[in-house]
């Protein structure tokens, strides 16, 4: 079963891209264990066509593999076409932009049942108010909807630019306005079995900062973050890697013989409450290993 710690870096790559299978079988940045392939932003309107056409091409190429493969539609009536492309039970699932309750059943009514795992993106003005957040995760469970999800993407960009904002070169997401919005749609959805990837990092030049935004991501309980750029994998996966310390705690915490409550590296390990982050350790440390 796919959980969406597995995510890691995924690779965002705009459909009308003309290698799609050797990116989608790794013959091409073999690092890359999960991508999307998109007809929304990263295209014009009037390349559709030929982005749908790349896509009918690549399935039949498309080799069953440890990799996750996403198509980000562009509308509900794109993810129609797609359905019906042969092959399509291939790929991992869809990405749905600008997800709220307006458009929830459009999206989800078709694909119910077939046994993709989706990732809905969170990026419309709805966001920025929790009254709405909460109707739609309420939504999302009620309708069993959420079986169906393998996280919730937050669409950094998109936030910002109903803020008029773009993110400099110098801060995180998190040192912006949106960083509140972040640590809302945490609360919102977390608690209630939803898990949540982290916003993209559009700038080449600054691995340190990536690196410093990855760890906060981590520490928010974020996992997952859009790469734009190939040389963004490897930084930002070795984040992802378990420190050997932390490692250790999380090991002694799920130990069968531990006490209830036990001290170690000068903090205070309780097994009740420490074992759900526990667990995370040692799922973060199959999939990246340690540093």
């Amino acid at each position: 079963m796919i959980e969406a710690i597995e995510l890691g870096a995924t690779l965002y790559i705009p459909a009308i891209k003309t290698n799609l299978a050797e990116i989608a079988n790794g013959y091409k940045y073999p690092q890359c264990r999960s991508m999307i392939f998109c007809t929304e932003d990263s295209i014009h309107a009037k390349d559709i066509a030929s982005a749908l056409l790349n896509i009918s091409q690549l399935l039949p190429q498309l080799e069953l593999s440890q990799k996750l493969h996403f198509i980000r539609v562009r509308n509900p009536d794109i993810l129609k076409t797609l359905l019906k492309f042969q092959g399509i039970e291939r790929i991992t699932g869809f990405v749905f932009p600008k997800l709220d309750i307006s458009n929830v059943d459009d999206y989800f009514s078709l694909v119910v049942g077939k046994g993709f795992k989706n990732m809905p993106t969170l990026e419309t003005k709805a966001v920025f108010e929790q009254a709405k957040m909460s109707a739609l995760r309420d939504d999302l469970i009620t309708k069993n909807y959420q079986q169906e999800i393998l996280a919730l993407r937050i669409g950094g960009n998109d936030l910002l630019q109903y803020l008029g904002l773009r993110r400099t070169k110098d801060k995180t997401v998190y040192e912006t306005p949106l960083g509140q919005v972040i640590y809302q749609l945490i609360n919102t959805f977390k608690p209630y079995g939803f898990e949540l990837t982290a916003p993209v990092f559009e700038h080449l030049n600054n691995p340190s900062l990536l690196a410093q935004e990855t760890l906060h991501d981590i520490s928010c309980g974020l996992i997952g973050k859009t790469a734009i750029h190939p040389q963004q994998i490897i930084e930002i996966e070795q984040s992802y890697q378990v420190k050997e310390a932390d490692l250790i705690v999380a090991q002694a915490i799920l130990d069968d013989s531990a006490a209830a409550v036990f001290k170690m590296n000068d903090s205070m390990c309780e097994v009740a409450t420490h074992r759900v982050w526990a667990n995370s350790m040692i799922k973060r440390y199959q999939v990246y290993g340690k540093r």
